[in-house]
């Protein structure tokens, strides 16, 4: 539970286990409770090489993307596809900041251009991780040179992330 929200996180994901968006938005759906309306998340992923865990829910993936809950909900309504694999769906509203913050993905086999055809913003892996080295970054805050505070996660598997005054009134 933190006691404001993030500005900015950084999570990297481990490349022997995270080879797909289906797992690797843990990075997305543990974090974004704690995630500022207007921060980003950086997600450091060296082993992404699909979207989904088989060829389906990739297809599905690629052709709905991570936008809203309305408009997921609203592709379920007028599309069979979808509807018939609400794991699908679910996924996809899971891996979506609703439109509060940015999303970055600095993949290892994924290009650009599909990075962003499903919503998400690309960065170049090698100049993200030359500036936020997971090898020398340490799990919570950080301060950056120059004075830039990030949050570091290095395995999202292992929390969950809030904002208190979002659960105590």
């Amino acid at each position: 539970m933190l006691d404001e929200p993030l500005k900015k996180v950084i999570v990297y994901l481990d490349p022997d286990e995270y080879k797909s968006t289906w797992l690797r938005n843990k990075s997305v759906y543990r974090t974004r409770m704690a995630i500022a309306d207007g921060g980003e998340l950086i997600v450091i992923a060296p082993g992404l090489m699909e979207f989904g865990e088989d060829k389906a829910i990739d297809g599905l993936i690629r052709k709905y993307g991570y936008t809203t809950t309305p408009e997921i909900l609203e592709h379920v309504e007028k599309n069979g596809d979808l509807r018939n694999n609400l794991s699908a769906a679910a996924h996809l509203i899971h891996g979506s900041s609703e439109g509060r913050f940015k999303i970055t993905y600095c993949p290892g086999n994924i290009s650009k251009e599909e990075m962003e055809s499903v919503g998400y913003n690309y960065a170049d892996i090698k100049t993200i991780t030359k500036k936020y080295n997971p090898q020398k970054l340490k799990d919570g805050f950080n301060i950056m040179p120059g004075g830039e505070e990030i949050f570091y996660i290095s395995n999202p598997a292992l929390g969950l992330w809030a904002v208190k005054s979002k659960f105590i009134n």
